[in-house]
């Protein structure tokens, strides 16, 4: 399966930014980054709104596996917005958290 440090990976490499230049640009270090790639450690919701605003990252995605790596639009948006919360609805249902 893959993990969120994966998905990241692949995102920063599409973004084709360094490890160096992907810590400079969130205010962490590069070992830090690797941490989070290898699921050692996460990113603050700070810097993940920023992926969002800056880079037009799917947060769905990036999170969840659902859905492409960057949003195109705001109706793109909306739509994994939606799938995302059909996904996790889904997931609720099946552990018997919610009816």
């Amino acid at each position: 399966m893959e993990t969120q440090g994966i998905r990241l990976k692949k995102i920063r490499q599409a973004l084709n930014i360094s490890q160096s230049d992907f810590g400079e640009i969130f205010g962490i270090s590069k070992q830090f980054v690797s941490l989070i790639e290898k699921d050692k450690a996460f990113m603050n919701n700070d810097k993940l709104v920023k992926l969002l605003l800056d880079y037009n990252v799917n947060l769905n995605y990036l999170l969840g596996g659902i859905g492409e790596m960057f949003i195109a639009n705001a109706q793109q948006f909306e739509q994994e917005q939606e799938v995302f919360a059909q996904k996790v609805r889904q997931i609720l249902k099946e552990e018997k958290l919610i009816k």
